[in-house]
């Protein structure tokens, strides 16, 4: 009997978050995933700024005056935005991953089409707040 060739077996290994980005297409549900991530990672690193804003600001009439000064510095309205973004977002993607709980959405297309409503809907909000944010009504 013949000896049989032994074909190497394929080496399946761990990927790093470089070759995600850069060698792999992910769909947009894996995107809102891994934003989904992000956005709760970015409000529990802020959560100690925010806590000490809303504290702040509820002390006394002049430390909310001193709030409102505060915010009116460019630089603390970008921050501010990108934590309503993160905010929204997150609660946005959180009530997705609750509608999948209902064994809605979880086919591939079904977590294309939430995906894109997440999506739409957090921008559309973050772009409402940016509006309140800088003034425009």
């Amino acid at each position: 009997m013949a000896e049989a060739v032994k074909k190497p077996r394929p080496e399946f290994r761990n990927i790093g978050i470089g070759q995600i980005l850069t060698a792999y297409r992910l769909p947009l549900a894996g995107r809102v995933s891994i934003l989904h991530r992000l956005s709760g990672g970015l409000l529990f690193v802020f959560l100690p700024f925010l806590l000490y804003l809303f504290s702040q600001s509820l002390t006394s009439e002049i430390s909310f005056e001193l709030f409102k000064d505060f915010l009116s510095n460019i630089v603390v309205k970008l921050i501010t935005l990108v934590l309503a973004w993160a905010f929204l977002f997150h609660f946005c993607a959180g009530v997705r991953h609750l509608v999948m709980d209902t064994h809605r959405g979880v086919t591939k297309e079904g977590g294309k089409q939430t995906s894109i409503v997440v999506l739409v809907l957090s921008s559309l909000l973050t772009l409402a707040f940016a509006a309140k944010l800088f003034g425009v009504f």
